[in-house]
């Protein structure tokens, strides 16, 4: 084959190289929720330098950077008096609520996990309850701290099989004041998109939950930004 017979193919190859590229770019744009898993695929396929590696003042969050915001709008908005948390892990998220109720001047937070980390945050808003979310003394004690009249936001990240999520729901949803947020977190958990064989999780819970209880509905505007570990769990009281 002569020069030019080599010229012509190789012009021929790239014109379909970018006759592909263009076709799978146009594709991909008319399929925004395609976009979005593959995203959260990849951002969860790199933890350790993702989610594994966020902090808030110095200690470890795991929450994406943009449902950080939204909790920000919703702390603001609602303006709760109680932020009870089921899931503490290493402080950083309890860190974060009462940051932000610092500026606000006003709130506290109440969180729950059944693990003691060392080093956890130290914050005049913050209380830390030792122990399972789901038993009657931890209950009881969450109870008690919530004063007649206050305004309750209620956050969900402890076990997050279906069933303890469910127990989770049914036994601090009727904590959670009109108009404010009761957030189930990790709903993209078993193949929303991520983890696709993690088993029936927080996604499945709030399905069965919302059968039952139409005084709450999921708060899409919540999810705007396209990116989040809470699809569909960001739930609230309508009355």
């Amino acid at each position: 084959m002569n020069d030019k017979r080599w010229l012509a193919v190789v012009v021929l190859a790239l014109l379909a190289g970018a006759g592909v590229s263009f076709w799978l770019t146009r594709r991909l744009s008319m399929r925004p929720e395609h976009v979005k898993a593959e995203f959260a695929k990849l951002y969860h396929k790199l933890g350790e330098s993702t989610y594994n590696d966020t902090s808030w003042l110095g200690t470890e969050i795991q929450k994406c950077p943009m449902d950080l915001l939204i909790f920000q709008e919703i702390l603001y908005e609602t303006k709760p008096d109680v932020l009870v948390e089921a899931g503490t892990y290493k402080g950083g998220s309890a860190y974060f609520f009462a940051s932000i109720f610092d500026l606000m001047k006003k709130g506290r937070v109440i969180t729950i996990d059944i693990e003691k980390y060392p080093n956890l945050p130290k914050h005049d808003r913050i209380t830390y309850l030792l122990g399972s979310s789901t038993s009657d003394a931890i209950l009881q004690q969450v109870r008690s701290a919530i004063q007649p009249g206050e305004r309750v936001i209620v956050v969900l990240d402890s076990d997050h099989h279906r069933d303890h999520v469910y127990k989770e729901l049914q036994l601090y949803s009727p904590l959670v004041s009109p108009g404010c947020y009761l957030v189930v977190e990790d709903t993209h958990f078993n193949g929303h998109p991520i983890l696709t064989g993690f088993g029936p999780g927080p996604f499945e819970a709030v399905q069965d939950f919302l059968k039952d209880h139409a005084d709450f509905a999921p708060d899409s505007r919540r999810e705007r930004f396209l990116m989040t570990f809470n699809p569909g769990g960001y739930l609230k009281r309508l009355r």
